[in-house]
């Protein structure tokens, strides 16, 4: 199961361009709830988590806690915009969850037992092809991660998703029903031949 996380906020009452821009002189980034067939809530977050969160893996698929005048509203960070030219963030959209909610999410995907692959051992080169997998699942069933095994892959061997081991619950939404994950590519090997050109060049 993926983590719950808390980030502070606090429900704001104006909306617009100037309220935002106010609201960031004041150090908060502004941001909104919505979904679940419920109304939207307009709401200030303090900066410094979610500039914390982005730089953790499985910011985008933790379900985040939010205390708004003591009720708990339970969210997935949506989408957030940066600043064209500084880069920070300057609104966050959360979309409400509930456990029987749905939902369609992208989750990283994590490479284990490269030293019980034989092909990695004899100087194969792991080649990542898909860093995260899309997937639809419940929301109080969100992996942290999908884990593939290298155990025994040899040169030449891939990974796609019909051969990987999902958890309960969750199904891969790639447009391509086998999706390749990771290849196990040969070596480069420069020729004696090429070495000793690059040699002479090198001399010359």
């Amino acid at each position: 199961m993926t983590a719950v996380g808390n980030l502070r906020v606090e429900i704001r009452g104006n909306a617009g361009r100037g309220a935002s821009r106010a609201l960031r002189n004041q150090n908060k980034i502004p941001g909104i709830l919505y979904g679940g067939d419920r109304e939207n809530i307009l709401l200030a977050v303090d900066p410094r988590d979610v500039l914390k969160g982005l730089h953790q893996a499985g910011f985008y698929s933790t379900i985040f806690e939010l205390n708004l005048n003591g009720k708990t509203e339970k969210a997935l960070v949506r989408d957030v915009q940066f600043h064209p030219v500084t880069d920070n963030p300057i609104h966050i959209d959360f979309w409400r969850v509930s456990k029987d909610s749905k939902i369609h999410l992208s989750i990283p995907v994590v490479f284990i037992n490269e030293n019980k692959c034989p092909g990695i051992k004899r100087g194969g080169v792991l080649n990542v092809v898909l860093h995260t997998l899309d997937v639809t699942c419940l929301a109080d069933n969100i992996p942290e991660q999908i884990t593939v095994d290298l155990e025994g892959l040899d040169i030449g061997a891939s990974v796609h998703t019909a051969s990987i081991n999902l958890p309960e619950g969750v199904a891969v939404t790639h447009l391509e029903r086998d999706n390749t994950l990771a290849t196990i590519v040969p070596p480069t090997v420069q020729t004696e031949a090429a070495a000793g050109s690059s040699e002479s060049s090198a001399s010359s």
